[in-house]
């Protein structure tokens, strides 16, 4: 497997620059997420980070690098949007005319 070094922004792991895996399309994953162990023996924390670009060549305006930003909310993300799939959330089998 292929890794990157991936600079982290932000929250516990900021200015730390950490080797991640990269994906079958050779970019990291979208969504970045570190379990933090409980020193009580609770369940783990979770900590979010989200993928964004790190920056554009000035003059072609190319991609330069990922880089990963806390996110402290730590939403989980949309999940797949299949391209049937209707905004309203209407339910399958449903008829329309009645």
């Amino acid at each position: 497997m292929k890794s990157e070094d991936t600079p982290f922004v932000g929250g516990p792991l900021d200015g730390r620059v950490l080797p991640v895996l990269l994906g079958a399309t050779g970019h990291p994953p979208k969504v970045y997420r570190v379990p933090v162990p409980d020193s009580g023996g609770g369940p783990p924390t979770v900590l979010v980070y989200r993928r964004v670009q790190a920056g554009q060549s000035r003059r072609l305006g190319l991609h330069l690098g990922w880089r990963y930003e806390y996110d402290p909310e730590g939403k989980a993300g949309r999940g797949l949007k299949w391209p049937w799939s209707k905004p309203g959330g209407a339910t399958p089998g449903a008829n329309a005319d009645e």
